[in-house]
């Protein structure tokens, strides 16, 4: 890590409650033990006020600078993130179709020097991350445009029910709206060997009321959160400001790009990396996303 980049975590974090600085000593120790507990038990760890009270505003100022380059679309989706014309059994969950109207900056659009650019590059907060997760180490993606992405809820909008392609997330909120957007999950409703479609349905046709957590959220706040297993979703947002959370995708290997398909998608282009890179995804599981 470079002189010039070492001030940050001081200068953001709040390092009195996460040391980031003092690897295995006794805060880093503890909040690492608090946030494993939490995954555990709950699939989700809420950091709260991770950033400094007094940065808030100017992280607040910086995604919402950058939050008019994200790429915008209207689209009918699955749960899956699969094309909805896929021939699936009458009873099947992919079949049911919700409209999705968030949108992504890609991170070739976020200045290298915005305070979301510079953490999710910070070696320090990675290896923090890593340990919360119960990993060796967490890899930054190489992909171009997504790993580090500002995700946009604009008012009437929402992410419906979905399930990630990363069996971890880590996630930031930056600007709450003046109402909804509220955080839904379902923990672990499937697991590696088994996708439990009745309950998935059940979630999508409103009848798995039982199955959903409601998370509360605050700007600054760091939510780590195993996306892979549990189907969530982000409420629709109301008033007139827009949801901005800032995403850091870390893998646990090295050179992860994402799919063209997937990438055309969210971003509503592909780079020559992504084409080259086609084919070569190694998959941890056989789950239908």
């Amino acid at each position: 890590m470079s002189a010039s980049e070492s001030p940050l975590v001081e200068r953001v974090v709040d390092t009195d409650r996460y040391p980031l600085a003092d690897p295995g000593g006794r805060g880093w120790t503890e909040a690492v033990a608090r946030a494993r507990l939490d995954l555990a038990e709950h699939g989700c760890t809420v950091l709260t006020d991770f950033i400094r009270p007094e940065l808030r505003d100017e992280l607040r100022e910086e995604c919402a600078a950058i939050a008019p380059r994200a790429h915008y679309d209207v689209e009918t989706v699955n749960a899956y993130n699969i094309d909805v014309r896929t021939e699936l059994p009458p009873e099947h969950p992919g079949r049911k179709t919700m409209r999705r109207g968030n949108a992504f900056v890609a991170r070739d659009r976020i200045p290298s020097g915005a305070i979301i650019h510079r953490l999710y590059a910070d070696e320090r907060f990675q290896r923090f991350l890593a340990d919360c997760v119960g990993l060796p180490a967490v890899h930054p993606l190489a992909d171009p445009l997504a790993g580090l992405t500002l995700n946009v809820v604009n008012p009437g909008m929402s992410h419906p029910w979905h399930f990630d392609t990363n069996e971890f997330a880590v996630s930031m909120l930056t600007q709450e709206p003046e109402s909804g957007g509220a955080f839904e999950y379902c923990q672990d409703i499937r697991s590696a060997e088994q996708e439990n479609f009745d309950d998935v349905r059940a979630v999508l046709d409103g009848a798995g009321e039982h199955l959903v957590r409601r998370l509360a959220l605050r700007p600054g706040d760091l939510q780590l959160f195993k996306g892979r297993f549990s189907l969530h979703r982000v409420t629709e947002v109301g008033g007139a400001r827009a949801r901005h959370t800032a995403i850091f995708a870390y893998s646990e290997r090295p050179g992860v790009i994402g799919s063209v398909s997937r990438t055309k998608q969210i971003f509503g282009r592909v780079l020559p990396e992504h084409l080259a890179a086609e084919g070569n995804a190694v998959r941890g599981d056989a789950l239908l996303d």
